[in-house]
């Protein structure tokens, strides 16, 4: 194995503001504690939270400045009492930061091996999805094979993730997206119904489709008005998990027609999970969920990828929602 490098290059937003604030900087190579792992960085994946912290947003405490929630690569170095992987392994980690970067320090519970048949820089593209569809979309909304599921911004990285882990789990899915393009790759991946919501209503088809039952669970990324049409096209007893608020953080429910088909509202967050309950998703993804990733059941659909340096335009990619999938930035470390 070649020698480490003393410093790297990193992904920085000097300043709040737009894409434009971020540059590439030389830092010391990331030193290593107790059970964590040093990773050679293949590719680092780019999520709408790195958005909000390069517009300066507030980030969990001991946040770096290094942007980047989940990379891929390769271990160089393994902590004491690190045990699940060695020097060699590939892996994928889920990180507070730091993943834009030819090299980053991931906690050794938070990092799943990548199979054999997916590569290194896919493998960039499952942890942020992964994490916050099992948890949200079977731990929250506790999808269950024969289960109807709607799932609005379906052509994202994390829609498209979860399309596939529910029509892996035996569910009927429901699926939203914007445009013709966008329909066609969800009608690709299997989808029993795919909305444009440019020229279509979906509380209507999903009348139509369900013969006036509804849905049983609603995975929401869009909120503000969205939430009541949400429960108006729910099944009795539905759960509506709500993962982002693109349209508003501000809701008016119609509790008379909540208690009527009693249902249930729910949300989280992943970025402030505590160390301990992120080492328990990752337990639960690796039983769960990463057979479905190893057959080719579940992929990360992968819409660009894009050298390190060039990561203003990546997120620009991101804020222009034209993205089908993740949008990948490549480290090449040496």
């Amino acid at each position: 194995m070649n020698a480490l490098p003393e410093t790297i290059s990193a992904i920085i937003a000097r300043e709040p503001g737009g894409p434009d604030v971020l540059q590439s900087v030389q830092r010391p190579l990331p030193g290593l504690q107790a059970g964590e792992l040093l990773i050679r960085v293949a590719a680092a994946g780019v999520n709408r939270p790195d958005l909000m912290q390069r517009s300066g947003m507030p980030t969990p405490p001991g946040t770096p400045d290094v942007l980047g929630l989940e990379a891929a690569g390769t271990v160089v170095a393994a902590g004491g009492g690190v045990e699940a992987f060695k020097p060699g392994d590939r892996v994928m980690a889920l990180l507070g930061g730091g993943g834009y970067a030819q090299y980053c320090v991931a906690l050794a519970a938070h990092c799943l091996p990548v199979p054999v048949e997916l590569s290194l820089e896919d493998a960039a593209g499952v942890p942020e999805a992964a994490f916050t569809v099992w948890h949200n979309l079977f731990e929250l909304g506790r999808l269950s094979a024969g289960d109807t599921v709607l799932i609005h911004g379906a052509a994202s990285g994390v829609g498209s993730f979860a399309v596939q882990c529910a029509h892996a789990a035996g569910a009927r899915v429901i699926a939203t997206a914007g445009g013709p393009e966008k329909v066609m790759m969800l009608q690709a991946l299997g989808v029993w119904r795919a909305v444009d919501r440019h020229r279509e209503d979906f509380v209507a088809v999903i009348d139509e489709c369900t013969e006036g039952r509804g849905v049983d669970v609603v995975l929401d990324n869009v909120g503000g008005p969205y939430v009541a049409r949400n429960l108006e096209a729910m099944a009795g007893g539905g759960r509506h998990v709500s993962l982002s608020f693109l349209q508003g953080a501000k809701i008016e429910l119609d509790l008379q027609m909540l208690m009527r088909k009693g249902l249930s509202l729910t949300s989280s967050t992943l970025r402030p999970k505590s160390v301990e309950e992120k080492a328990r998703l990752a337990k639960c993804i690796r039983e769960q969920m990463m057979p479905w990733i190893a057959s080719g059941q579940v992929r990360p659909l992968i819409h660009a990828r894009l050298p390190l340096d060039h990561a203003a335009e990546a997120h620009r990619l991101l804020e222009s929602n034209a993205n089908l999938g993740k949008v990948l930035l490549i480290a090449n470390a040496p």
